[in-house]
């Protein structure tokens, strides 16, 4: 399996803006992304959901994975700027 280290982490606000996590690959994000994301639904969740495993299975870019789980994160309002 590829290494897949992101450029830079990403930071999300989980649970209330004093519990934070840091996301650093496709295979943290795809994780978050299944077990606790805020919601079930969004179309940035579904394509960040699609490219993480692209790029876990070594068949997309963790660049493209990376802009997507960003996406995702605005459009859930958790992602901390």
């Amino acid at each position: 399996m590829p290494v897949d280290l992101w450029d830079r982490s990403v930071e999300l606000m989980i649970d209330s803006e004093d519990h934070f996590r840091c996301v650093r690959n496709s295979r943290e994000a795809y994780e978050c992304l299944s077990t606790c994301w805020p919601s079930k639904s969004g179309k940035w969740l579904m394509v960040a959901r699609k490219r993480c495993m692209e790029a876990l299975e070594g068949e997309g870019d963790p660049a493209e994975a990376e802009a997507a789980f960003i996406k995702a994160a605005e459009e859930a309002g958790i992602l901390r700027t």
